[in-house]
């Protein structure tokens, strides 16, 4: 029932554009206002090869005691407000540029490195079941000494769950490795998540494949549209993390260990993979258009040849129709008694005729 509601509101609006707005509304000469968030969550992770410290805070204060205690601290933030990103972000040294950065709405993704401090923005992708489409959710990683800040926009749904697990076990990697290995984690995630919209968008170029093949009309072309819009989000949220990942290893910095820029490596080939993988993609929904023009010119091919057929066989009796309607006072058969049953035998005859011949020459 979901479903078929769906199609007929793209029945009757097939070309909307509001998702349209969405990917060309980003404008970066004009700095966009982000609204306040109206409450936040304030999650710690302090922790070290013995002990993990793992509270909900109630403001931002709380988190300052954490800064040079000696063990690894992760404060992951969800929901953003300007006044709560400088206080903890001044706290904790870190440039007003990454703070201008963590508060920017559309922020393409990108690394920098600013005064000992590695920063980095990427999309979380989530692909939504009930409108079909591709929802994405922008994220901010601080890497600093012996913490890791993260800023969320929303605060029901990211991809850390098997982080946090993770942090629980003494034995991981993630308690016996630095902060770098932490923020690692998190970029695989992320990374590792997009194939997983993917194999969603992959379901859904088959369906769509699977209706233009069933004769589906305009239905099946608002399908290809809107699979095509959400390709281009997609494709806009994956492909700059390529330079992202690559930053990180080239980077000098001493908060980068050795050991760890083989993890970042890996990272990088996930993500070029992926980035090819949604070229494919593109390619496919391309071909999808195509695939649907040709079996609408097909269909009106095949429409046409049966007309010209029907032409053809009521052509005999068109002509033999006329030749006895003519106006002339004397005309063979006129006024024979056989006359009408030999023209209607004619008209009959002669198109069995013809089919038999447009059989033989495989007209049809």
């Amino acid at each position: 029932m979901r479903r078929n509601k769906y199609y007929i509101q793209k029945l009757v609006s097939p070309f909307t554009i509001s998702r349209t707005k969405e990917i060309v509304k980003v404008n970066p000469t004009k700095v966009p206002q982000r609204a306040e968030a109206k409450e936040i969550n304030i999650y710690v992770y302090d922790f070290d090869t013995l002990v993990i410290e793992e509270r909900k805070l109630i403001s931002i204060a709380e988190c300052y005691p954490y800064l040079n205690n000696n063990k690894i601290t992760w404060i992951n933030i969800e929901g953003i407000r300007k006044a709560d990103v400088e206080a903890l972000c001044n706290y904790y040294n870190v440039h007003p540029l990454i703070q201008e950065d963590i508060q920017s709405v559309g922020q393409r993704p990108k690394m920098d490195e600013i005064e000992n401090i590695l920063f980095c923005i990427c999309n979380m992708l989530f692909y939504n079941d009930e409108l079909y489409k591709v929802e994405q959710e922008q994220i901010s990683i601080v890497l600093g000494k012996n913490f890791v800040l993260t800023f969320q926009e929303e605060a029901n749904k990211d991809v850390f769950n098997p982080i946090r697990d993770k942090l629980k076990i003494a034995a991981s990697k993630l308690r016996q490795s630095r902060p770098d290995y932490l923020c690692y984690a998190m970029l695989d995630m992320i990374v590792d998540n997009y194939f997983v919209v993917m194999e969603k968008l992959g379901e859904r170029i088959e369906n769509i494949e699977e209706e233009i093949q069933n004769g589906a009309g305009s239905i099946a072309l608002a399908n290809i549209n809107l699979l095509r819009k959400e390709m281009i989000i997609l494709k806009r949220s994956i492909a700059p993390v390529r330079e992202v990942i690559n930053g990180f290893i080239r980077t000098e910095s001493d908060l980068i260990e050795e050991k760890t820029l083989k993890y970042f490596k890996d990272v990088y080939d996930h993500i070029i993979q992926a980035n090819d993988l949604s070229e494919n993609y593109r390619d496919i929904t391309m071909n999808l258009q195509d695939l649907y023009l040709n079996n609408v010119n097909l269909r009106m091919n095949e429409v046409m040849k049966v007309m010209a057929v029907v032409t053809c066989l009521l052509a005999p009796a068109t002509v033999i129709g006329g030749i006895f309607g003519m106006n002339f006072e004397k005309i063979p058969w006129l006024n024979n008694d056989r006359g009408f049953y030999a023209a209607v035998g004619s008209m009959l005859i002669i198109p069995i005729w013809m089919i038999v011949m447009f059989r033989k020459k495989g007209w049809f």
